[in-house]
């Protein structure tokens, strides 16, 4: 089979042996089409995975073989996520599913840049399920990255009809401002990008140039799903005392929000990163009732043109690439 991995600064396609149950619990999928994610990117611009890694984790695929005691088969097409937590541990009893040892350490085999990959039986009995049949296959990769969207939302914990802001309009920004709505939230974005600004605002939600935002906003919840180091000073701007900063996202320089500024104005900053299992299936009714639409957000590239999609996603060339696996 065909896998995608890094090597020497560079993402190369090879050939490996086809994976194989062997007796084991789970199922091997065909993979349809996985989606680009921005950890990917991070991953491989700042070496943190190594050569031979196969990355993606945004699948859809098919079953092909299944040894499994839920009720998935041989030819269901299905999504799924790729870390699962213990629901056991310090951090899951407290709501930080993401920081669990158990959850870190659950991945899907080799990867989603891989023309099969094996699912646990863990995997399919609580981050799988069939593919509604009212969505494409590239929109239905988007279930578990408006997954973590989803649980930024809740872990943000804001009041019915609260006015939020997103900072940041890429596909992260998009699906958030979308899933805010969803959620009761007043909502309105904002970015430097002309096209970005028009895209939220054909989904009829109000969208700025933040150059052109009006000085007295305030929002009770700012979401920075912006990775620009200054987005911060945007964020403390346009926050109201009082309010809540949700960040989603990681900064070039690392810099941090000001002391005296979360002191004196009583703000809360907080962050958020992946989903649990009940985030995934709350995405997946958004995206399956249409209130989160991603239809046109991708761009699509063949698996053998993937180093073409790291380097337009890297460049911003693009809003988001969809590797599609099987022709």
């Amino acid at each position: 089979m065909k896998i995608a991995v890094i090597n020497k600064g560079k993402i190369v396609v090879k050939e490996t042996p086809d994976i194989e149950l062997n007796g084991r619990e789970g199922a091997v999928v065909r993979v349809l089409g996985c989606g680009l994610c921005g950890s990917d990117i991070v991953k491989f611009v700042h070496k943190i995975s190594k050569d031979g890694t196969v990355l993606g984790h945004e699948i859809v695929a098919e079953i092909v073989e299944i040894n499994s005691k839920t009720n998935f088969k041989a030819g269901d097409e299905i999504i799924t996520s790729h870390h699962i937590p213990c629901g056991e541990c310090v951090y899951c009893k407290n709501g930080n599913v993401s920081m669990c040892e158990h959850f870190k350490a659950t991945n899907i085999v080799p990867g989603g840049f891989s023309e099969y990959v094996y699912l646990s039986e863990e995997h399919l009995k609580n981050v799988a399920h069939i593919k509604p049949e009212n969505l494409t296959d590239i929109e239905a990769s988007f279930y578990e990255p408006l997954g973590c969207c989803v649980r930024a939302i809740k872990r943000a914990n804001l009041r019915g009809n609260s006015t939020a802001l997103v900072i940041g309009l890429g596909t992260i920004g998009i699906m958030m401002a979308q899933a805010l709505k969803a959620f009761g939230m007043d909502v309105m974005g904002c970015d430097l990008i002309p096209d970005r600004v028009n895209r939220l605002r054909d989904l009829g939600i109000a969208a700025f140039n933040v150059k052109e935002m009006d000085p007295n906003f305030k929002a009770d919840g700012v979401f920075m799903t912006s990775g620009a180091d200054k987005a911060i000073n945007t964020a403390l701007k346009y926050v109201r005392n009082g309010g809540k900063i949700l960040v989603f996202s990681s900064t070039p320089n690392n810099w941090g929000y000001a002391n005296n500024e979360i002191y004196y104005r009583e703000l809360t900053v907080l962050g958020s990163y992946s989903p649990a299992p009940v985030d995934l299936q709350d995405s997946l009714n958004l995206l399956r009732s249409h209130q989160v639409k991603v239809d046109g957000l991708s761009t699509v590239y063949a698996l053998e043109d993937i180093q073409k999609a790291f380097d337009d996603t890297m460049n911003n060339r693009i809003m988001k690439a969809y590797i599609k696996i099987k022709e």
